[in-house]
């Protein structure tokens, strides 16, 4: 029987098509993301479309306790998560200053807090069994600084070192940690971080999510560390080698430029394809 997994932010994006992957291949999910309406109909797809156990939480994972909440209920169930698959995310645009401190606050709750937390309770069981995967959804953002996405992309450096320092202290117990390094993809995080107008999004080489879903999936069943999907994302992190981190800083500025709305062609779904069996 394939692993139970824990996914989180699953109702759209990467996340989608991530819990496609895994019903696709076997596994029975517990879906958490807020909107309780959307995790109903996405479980009762992916139990009739792949026969698969599913079942949903509903929170909001920027709550201190949603976490422990999850936990507890799972627990009192008798349901063992073999892979915790961390995906929730956001960021938003703007001059770091001139953005809410609550703003900023909302990123580092769900982009690190909440990812910390789920980790530090279910990785005791996974080590204890002497089996079990950790999945963190980091970014190539997570290699380099991003101005007007600033606290964006310190949160993916926190994540990304968070998984190369754990899976360190977790050698030779059986569990593994995978961080997935996507760049620019087709999902919500464009029009809710008020970025769909950005370089990135309008001009840039956007990856279909479902591609980046197949390609952490695969990645995580093979144990590895790092993924980093499509050729320019590798180019873009393969840099850091000979330029200075100032300029890749002010490369990643560019990025986040507006594009003039007469100029504007894209919009979001232009890219991703539909899951698929």
């Amino acid at each position: 029987m394939k692993e139970t997994v824990l996914l989180t932010g699953c109702t759209s994006g990467i996340g989608l098509h991530l819990a496609h992957q895994f019903a696709a291949n076997g596994h029975s999910l517990v879906l958490v993301a807020p909107d309780e309406g959307e995790l109903g109909v996405l479980a009762e797809e992916l139990k009739t479309r792949y026969g698969i156990a599913a079942r949903w939480i509903a929170k909001d994972l920027e709550a201190a306790d949603s976490a422990e909440e999850i936990f507890d209920e799972l627990q009192a169930e008798g349901i063992p998560i073999e892979i915790l698959a961390n995906n929730a995310g956001h960021g938003f645009h703007g001059r770091t200053w001139e953005i809410p401190i609550e703003t900023h606050l909302s990123v580092i709750r769900l982009n690190i807090e909440a990812v910390v937390r789920l980790t530090n309770l279910f990785l005791p069981p996974m080590v204890a069994r002497g089996r079990g995967k950790i999945f963190i959804t980091a970014s190539v953002a997570g290699f380099e600084a991003g101005p007007t996405v600033n606290v964006y992309h310190a949160s993916k450096a926190f994540v990304l070192s968070y998984a190369e320092g754990l899976s360190v202290e977790l050698e030779k117990t059986g569990v593994t940690v995978t961080a997935l390094c996507p760049g620019a993809t087709d999902t919500d995080f464009f029009p809710k971080g008020n970025m769909e107008g950005v370089v990135g999004f309008q001009k840039g080489n956007l990856m279909d999510p479902k591609d980046v879903a197949e390609a952490g999936y695969n990645g995580l069943m093979s144990d590895d560390l790092i993924i980093i999907p499509g050729m320019l994302n590798k180019t873009i992190v393969a840099s850091r080698r000979f330029l200075s981190e100032h300029a890749l800083a002010k490369i990643s500025e560019k990025q986040y430029e507006d594009v003039p709305p007469e100029k504007r062609e894209r919009t979001r779904g232009d890219k991703e394809s539909p899951p698929q069996l």
